[in-house]
């Protein structure tokens, strides 16, 4: 029990005084996981938004596939991407593997199936409340997306916080396509582990304490924009 103590006590100086180790590890956490997210939002909203609002055959199984693919196992992933990206793949000539874009690769291909379901979701119902006004105004498709995208945009900040949230907790993907090497590819989860193999239980309870920080306040952040969109449509 004692041990425990001492853990957190070094993991709380770790952050405390700014570890350059740490905060390495923890600013390259946030710039992968942010831009797959963010380039993940820009192809799930549409696609999400394309599948809710149109009727065409074999719409059931696109949605089947599209709740089938939230469940990609991440080592899956990350052995696809790596037979494409290592030297004998077709893709390897762009030299991508054990880098940072691979892992961002490697987090768009798990996230964006989720955020594109999630957001089918909140626009379908969205879209069933407008559909007639939108008739009315012989909205193209293109427009009709765009509207709904905007009216649902503190809805689908939701959607896009679930993707961040599954981003920056990947393990088994990253750790396959970015090889965990120290000071190039690192992050806290496959840090986390790492650490926690060696024994090393200070460092690694001071980057979980960084991961639910940055939880915790992605998440506040979120409720704090929803509210005050809230209050604003009651004025």
């Amino acid at each position: 029990m004692q041990s425990i103590a001492d853990a957190l006590g070094l993991a709380a100086k770790l952050v405390l005084s700014g570890d350059p180790d740490l905060f390495e590890i923890v600013l390259l956490s946030l710039q992968v996981s942010l831009t797959a997210t963010v380039i993940a939002c820009l192809v799930g909203f549409p696609v999400g938004a394309l599948v809710a609002i149109s009727r065409f055959r074999g719409r059931n199984a696109v949605l089947i596939v599209m709740n089938a693919l939230m469940g990609l196992p991440p080592v899956v992933v990350g052995l696809l991407v790596y037979l494409h990206l290592s030297r004998s793949g077709p893709l390897g000539f762009l030299g991508l593997l054990y880098t940072p874009t691979a892992m961002i690769i490697a987090q768009i291909i798990l996230i964006a199936p989720i955020i594109a379901a999630l957001s089918q979701q909140v626009i379908e119902d969205l879209h069933s409340e407008y559909s007639e006004q939108f008739r009315s105004l012989c909205l193209t498709r293109v427009q009709t997306v765009q509207a709904l995208l905007w009216d649902a945009r503190y809805s689908l900040l939701t959607v896009g916080l679930a993707g961040f949230g599954r981003a920056v907790a990947e393990v088994g993907a990253v750790i396959i396509v970015g090889g965990n090497i120290d000071h190039l590819t690192r992050v806290m989860t496959t840090a986390i582990a790492l650490e926690t193999s060696k024994g090393d239980l200070a460092l690694a309870l001071a980057l979980g304490i960084v991961l639910l920080v940055i939880a915790l306040g992605v998440n506040a952040a979120v409720h704090s924009v929803r509210m005050t969109a809230a209050r604003q449509a009651y004025v």
